[in-house]
């Protein structure tokens, strides 16, 4: 996929960096000796143990979708926040880096699949901190049931899928996991209801796994499946894979480093990363009045367009408004590199830069 389709600079509709469009291909899942890859495949055999031959799998969809298959497709409304250009990456106005793998639901439907796991690269604006990157990596399960499956058990469609869904999600938790205490939580998605989320008890505290559903009936007779039901669930490979290995940083996933690539390996699930380095993070604050316009989400793009990865945290730490009216924030920037020390020379100039890009692009008055 060329530069010149994904990041349009004379398009004011594009709002897609260059460090984005870089990880476009990588493909981590598809590794089958990265930690994303292994959890991937360990997922796969449990379906494969449980449903053989049933679920059709697919894991190299392109992540360039319409508006309608990422948003209306699903039923996300009009109005909401996920639609911002501040929340989404957009190629041009009806074109976007999915944010999840559900975008390929529809069309998935309407080419008869009626079991599917589909897995890729999702992208997102969002907050820079050891547990959030704009790219991350989702698994998407989703399966069909017609009038036949569900007309001796007594039940009506719908509670007969969500007694199935349960019912195979915490199996797959325990494939995951072991034998672990859980508990189920009401909550609301769009495209699902009722709506789920399955938590678990590991390490002393009570863990979010995945969100769940008995899929909306607007979509199933949108897509040719009148009169069935369905359930879908999708989970975040990274926030599983960093409790499963013990990996600190969700930046560490994109490390080419041997020290880390090396510590994992194809089958082995739970291999506990062992850190290679611990180098010192170097803090540096930076205060500004904001305007009407200011968004955290368009601080982290520039303070991640100048500094990569070598940028650890953004978090606001002061925050006031003055007699005319003015608000000031102060955020304080961490930088630290996975793999080696960074000079003070190194880091006075990503600062500059920083508050160079933050001025004249965000229009910012700093302080």
């Amino acid at each position: 996929m060329a530069s010149v389709d994904v990041v349009k600079e004379e398009d004011p509709t594009n709002n897609v960096p260059d460090p984005i469009y870089s990880k476009i291909g990588l493909q981590l899942h598809r590794s089958g000796n990265h930690p994303l890859g292994i959890l991937k495949n360990t997922i796969y055999d449990y379906f494969d143990k449980n449903f053989s031959g049933k679920f059709n799998k697919f894991d190299d969809l392109c992540p360039l979708v319409s508006v309608k298959q990422n948003f209306d497709d699903v039923l996300v409304p009009a109005d909401h926040v996920s639609r911002s250009y501040n929340d989404t990456y957009y190629v041009d106005a009806q074109t976007v880096l999915r944010c999840h793998t559900s975008a390929h639901q529809a069309e998935l439907l309407r080419d008869g699949h009626t079991h599917f796991l589909v897995t890729g690269d999702v992208y997102r604006r969002d907050s820079i901190d050891s547990t959030h990157y704009p790219v991350f990596h989702q698994m998407e399960g989703f399966r069909v049931f017609s009038p036949d499956d569900w007309s001796d058990s007594g039940m009506d469609g719908t509670a007969y899928a969500a007694a199935d869904l349960k019912k195979t999600l915490e199996g797959l938790a325990r494939h995951l996991f072991g034998a672990v205490e859980m508990r189920w939580v009401d909550t609301y998605f769009p495209f699902t209801n009722p709506s789920f989320e399955l938590e678990i008890y590991f390490q002393d505290d009570w863990l979010e796994v995945l969100g769940c559903g008995v899929t909306e009936q607007e979509i199933l007779k949108s897509n040719g499946r009148t009169d069935h039901v369905a359930w879908a669930f999708g989970l975040g490979l990274e926030r599983l894979s960093m409790v499963l290995f013990d990996i600190p940083d969700i930046r560490l996933f994109w490390s080419n480093d041997q020290r880390f690539t090396s510590q994992f390996s194809e089958g082995k699930l739970g291999v506990k990363f062992k850190p290679f380095s611990k180098f010192p993070p170097c803090y540096k604050d930076m205060s500004f009045w904001i305007n009407e316009e200011f968004t955290e989400n368009n601080l982290c793009e520039v303070v991640r367009g100048i500094a990569g990865d070598l940028v650890e945290e953004v978090k606001l730490i002061d925050n006031f408004t003055n007699k005319k009216g003015m608000t000031s924030h102060c955020y304080r920037i961490a930088y630290r590199s996975m793999e080696r020390s960074l000079t003070d020379e190194e880091i006075n100039d990503m600062q500059w830069n920083v508050r160079e890009e933050v001025k004249n692009k965000l229009k910012v008055e700093l302080r």
